[in-house]
């Protein structure tokens, strides 16, 4: 008796989940854009070197990327008032969706053709950042809104 509940329980419980995602209305939030979060610390004496960076290449960057409609938008936030061990900066890039690999693939080839660069170029200057800047982390987070 005991198995024939256990069976009649997980059928109802696949009853009511098949039932939710069917009726997919119900739930009260919808995913939205895709938010990549980079949080960025300074070293002392870098926070001008570092915004002429972001407010001529960086901007360029998301630009071309935004022109191409890759991504949706961009924004630097400060983190005012941090505390010790967290970031002074957080870059964010917003996109509708992640791309595929072989989307990637492309996207990378026309942005070093866009930039007159190579990859060993590019992660070179990257590199070069790191006398001011460390990227502690990054994160990818989705939207979600409330249903109207």
């Amino acid at each position: 008796m005991t198995r024939i509940a256990k069976l009649l329980g997980a059928a109802i419980s696949i009853l009511f989940v098949t039932n939710m995602s069917a009726s997919a209305d119900e739930w009260p939030l919808v995913a939205g854009d895709y938010w990549e979060v980079a949080a960025i610390d300074l070293a002392d004496g870098g926070e001008l070197k570092y915004a002429t960076w972001l407010a001529n290449e960086w901007k360029g960057y998301q630009e071309f990327a935004k022109s191409k409609g890759w991504i949706k938008d961009y924004k630097i936030l400060v983190n005012v008032h941090n505390r010790d061990g967290e970031p002074d900066l957080y870059l964010i890039t917003t996109m509708e969706r992640l791309e595929t690999g072989a989307e990637s693939e492309q996207r990378g080839k026309e942005f070093r053709e866009w930039a007159e660069s190579t990859v060993s170029k590019l992660v070179e200057a990257s590199g070069n950042r790191a006398e001011y800047r460390t990227v502690m982390g990054s994160s990818l987070l989705q939207e979600l809104t409330v249903r109207d």
